[in-house]
């Protein structure tokens, strides 16, 4: 019976080279995949950030407030009540801002 010899009769490299090459190989497909991610992520936040200027140049600028009619004497309550009802609905609305609409009911209300 011959005697075999480590290494005769042995083609390619063997399981630890195997293994190193796909250590290799998975290491540079988690680099490529993570610098693809990056990019489509940066992409992205400029996607985002461009489509929030076009918005905002696009919006038309809000409307001033509307100006409250003088109250008419004997209904000067449903006066201030109308008032009020129009302007909760432009800040409902969007066109005043919290603190143009605190500013229009304290003058409406006379403080």
């Amino acid at each position: 019976m011959p005697l075999m010899r480590r290494g005769v009769g042995r083609r390619g490299p063997g399981l630890v080279g195997t293994m190193a090459r796909t250590a290799v190989v998975a290491g540079t497909a988690t680099a490529v995949v993570g610098g693809v991610s990056r990019h489509q992520q940066g992409k992205a936040a400029e996607q985002q950030q461009a489509a929030a200027y076009q918005a905002e140049q696009a919006a038309p600028p809000p409307p001033p407030p509307a100006a409250a009619p003088a109250p008419a004497a004997g209904g000067a309550e449903d006066a201030t009540i109308a008032q009020l009802q129009q302007l909760a609905e432009l800040h409902s609305q969007g066109v005043l801002t919290d603190e143009e609409f605190a500013a229009q009911k304290a003058r409406v209300l006379g403080g």
